[in-house]
């Protein structure tokens, strides 16, 4: 990954999201929440449309989308992201992302820096930064840097 560059963009991520996204997203991190998975509960007591996704599946689908980008060798070392706006079974979510910043630390790591977005149509929906460590060379593994080596 020696060719990141600041301004580069990454692959867009298109997915459908179905009730099926929603659901099984909230029960893999034990968000038993109503609004996650009951329909009557989501449009009735909160005033919704539908059920939407929570918080820690987007967190996972920006996972997937920056270690897609990176490939196994990269490392994500931190992300943060705010949520403005719901995700509902129907919608076509597309993730997409642009490289901000390329700097290497004192131990020769190298870090990229990217601005995330997750949109449906028009409406941004959640923003992320996320931090993440690339192999500075053929010979450089970011999974074997541990202790003062290894500074997110």
């Amino acid at each position: 990954m020696n060719d990141v560059r600041v301004g580069q963009a990454l692959p867009l991520l298109t997915y459908d999201v179905s009730a099926t996204t929603v659901v099984l997203g909230a029960l893999a991190t034990r968000d038993w929440r109503p609004q996650h998975h009951d329909y009557h509960f989501a449009t009735q007591r909160n005033g919704v449309r539908d059920i939407f996704m929570n918080a820690p599946n987007q967190a996972a689908w920006f996972e997937r989308y920056v270690t897609d980008w990176t490939g196994p060798r990269g490392r994500l070392a931190r992300m943060s992201f705010r949520m403005h706006d719901s995700v509902f079974p129907g919608d076509t979510m597309t993730l997409a992302g642009t490289v901000s910043d390329v700097s290497t630390d004192d131990t020769g790591c190298t870090w990229a820096a990217l601005d995330v977005s997750l949109k449906v149509g028009d409406r941004l929906c959640t923003t992320c930064t996320a931090r993440v460590a690339l192999p500075s060379g053929p010979d450089d593994n970011p999974w074997a840097r541990h202790g003062e080596r290894w500074q997110p």
